[in-house]
Order: structure tokens, then C-alpha cells, then sequence
């Protein structure tokens, strides 16, 4: 990727202290871009430059904007579906409002490319046989409708103002550095240590993509640098695994037991997410990690935590460039 014109670059990361925002940071940087990062949490890298903030508040996005950029990684979000579906007005505040406000702040500061991470939840159930970007929008939760509003915006600005928009619909991003997630991949790695059961919503034969955040970050990059990405492009491996293949995936990788049972569906859950990244393959992206190869990285970080950290909430630390 090194190609790329970046190198000075000025980009402002929103969400820039999360898991994939970590990420994004490390590489941009990197590639030699000046990084700034708004969050409501403080960076684990002191020496990045950093906003303390909410987006969904016009002063702190005045501060965020100070001296210009030229790009922007928008990652701020409610992300959790559960947290959503109590409480959709928070949901909306962040998601939407927060959205609509940084638009603005980027229309004003004349930015020309905005990457915003959104979600492949936002086309609801699957009707066809992968879900492609001309999908129709039928998301089944808050989260999905606020992340298909904050897609709405992004096309109306891009053709109104000018602003390059790119919608990076993501599968379910793990990868190494997620250890506040409560997403499946961190859910068993902790059910190892730990040594506790591990919960499956239904019957596990749901099936999702998975996509490392590698890969992720890749096409961030693309999406900043290429012109001719814009407006939504599905990102993901194009190879889905059914819940109890991830766990048999794990056990295999990690050679632990892994004990389970099985608990109520989850409101809200789609029963398949397969997905067709052929748009985003053709225009110059593809994954370079299968999930067996993805899951021995994460595996090799967390074998190694200590169990008192891992009870209490691992750390959140800093991440390196791959």
C-alpha cells in the first residue's frame, strides 16, 4: 500500500481510541499521514495528537477541526445491535446526529474524501443469494437503520458538496487489539481463559462473514486514496462460517476444549449474512486473511494476558502497523 499518495496527508480518524480506529491510526501514520483522533476515550499512545470529545457535540468537532484536513475516517458509533434496541435514542444521537454534524464540520473545512465504516446490517434479511451494495435497505434494528441513515447523508453530501464519500459496509471485524469487544471472536477467547462456558444464541447455524481487521484497514486506505471509490462497497472475505464452525475453528486453532451451551436468539438476528465483495475485489482490494490464519493471531495475544486483566477487562493497548 505504501503507493498510495498519503504521505502527509492530513486525516482526522473519529473513533480513533477504538478497535478498528487503533488500527487505522497505526497504519495511517505509518504511510506517513498527520493523524489527529476525536473520541470520547483518550488514546493508548500518549504522542497521538487527540481530541477528547463527543462528535455529537458542534464545539468539540470545532476543536477536532483546527488547522484543517484533508480526509476524514469516520468510526464513531454505537456499535453494539443489543445497545441499540434499548436505547435507539442514544443510538440515534451518536449514529445519526453525530454523523450529520461531522458532514458538516468536513463540507465546511472543504474536506475531499470522508471513509465511513458502516455495516452490511443495514439491507436487512438476505433476499437474494449474497448481499450486494444494490441490495434495497430493510435493516431490522436500530443500529442497522441509523448506519443506513448515516449512508443517506453520505451520498447527499458527496453529490451536493463535493465530499468523496465511501460507505465500507462491513462483515464482523476481529483481528488482534480486541479486547473490549463483545463480539464472538473475543466472547470464546475469553470463555477460554477463563475456562468458562461459552454461549450460543440458537441453534449456531446462523452463518456471517468474517473479516480481519487488516483487511479493514486496507481498504480504509483505498477508500481515502483512490478516486473512483465512493458510495457503498461491501467488504468482506466472500466465505461465511456458521457459529458452530467458529467454534470448532477456535478449538482446532487453540487446542482448548471449549465448552458450550446453547441460549435464546438474540432479537433482531439475521439468520445468514453471505456476502459478494466482487465490487470491492475489482476495484483493487482483496482480503489476505483466511479466518484459521486470522484466529492464531488473536489466539497468540490473548494465550499469553494475564487471567487477572482478562476478569477485569483487558486493557486497551496500543496497536502496530502490519
Amino acid at each position: 500500500m505504501s503507493g498510495f499518495p498519503l504521505d502527509g496527508r492530513r486525516v482526522l480518524v473519529t473513533g480513533g481510541s477504538g478497535f478498528i480506529g487503533r488500527h487505522a491510526v497505526a497504519s495511517l501514520s505509518a504511510a506517513g499521514a498527520q493523524v489527529r483522533v476525536v473520541d470520547l476515550k483518550a488514546h493508548p499512545d500518549a504522542s497521538v495528537d487527540m481530541v477528547v470529545g463527543d462528535i455529537a457535540d458542534s464545539d468539540v468537532l470545532s476543536e477536532a477541526f483546527a488547522g484543517g484536513f484533508d480526509s476524514v475516517v469516520h468510526l464513531a458509533a454505537v456499535t453494539s445491535v443489543l445497545r441499540s434496541v434499548e436505547n435507539p435514542s442514544g443510538t440515534f444521537d451518536t449514529n445519526v446526529l453525530g454523523t450529520h454534524l461531522l458532514l458538516e464540520a468536513a463540507r465546511r473545512a472543504e474536506v475531499g474524501s470522508l471513509v465511513f465504516a458502516s455495516t452490511n446490517a443495514v439491507t436487512g434479511p438476505m433476499e437474494a443469494p449474497a448481499i450486494v451494495e444494490a441490495a434495497a435497505l430493510k435493516p431490522l434494528t436500530p443500529y442497522g437503520a441509523t448506519k443506513a441513515a448515516g449512508e443517506m447523508l453520505m451520498s447527499a453530501y458527496t453529490a451536493s458538496y463535493g465530499v468523496r464519500c465511501v460507505c465500507l459496509r462491513l462483515t464482523n471485524v476481529y483481528g488482534p487489539g480486541m479486547q473490549a469487544k463483545d463480539s464472538i471472536v473475543a466472547r470464546l477467547m475469553r470463555a477460554i481463559r477463563l475456562e468458562r462456558d461459552f454461549e450460543i444464541y440458537g441453534d449456531g447455524r446462523q452463518v456471517r462473514d468474517y473479516v480481519h481487521v487488516s483487511d479493514v484497514i486496507a481498504a480504509v486506505r483505498l477508500g481515502l486514496a483512490r478516486e473512483d471509490w465512493m458510495g457503498p462497497i461491501v467488504i468482506g472475505s466472500g466465505k461465511s462460517l456458521s457459529v458452530l464452525e467458529v467454534v470448532d475453528t477456535v478449538r482446532e486453532v487453540t487446542g482448548a476444549p471449549l465448552s458450550v451451551r446453547h441460549g435464546a436468539p438474540r432479537p433482531g438476528e439475521m439468520p445468514a449474512v453471505i456476502v459478494d465483495p466482487r465490487r470491492a475485489l475489482s476495484a483493487g482490494w482483496s482480503p489476505r486473511y483466511g479466518f484459521a490464519d486470522g484466529v492464531r493471531g488473536v489466539w497468540e495475544e490473548w494465550s499469553v494476558a494475564d487471567l487477572d486483566t482478562i476478569v477485569t477487562g483487558m486493557p486497551v493497548a496500543p496497536v502496530s502497523a502490519p
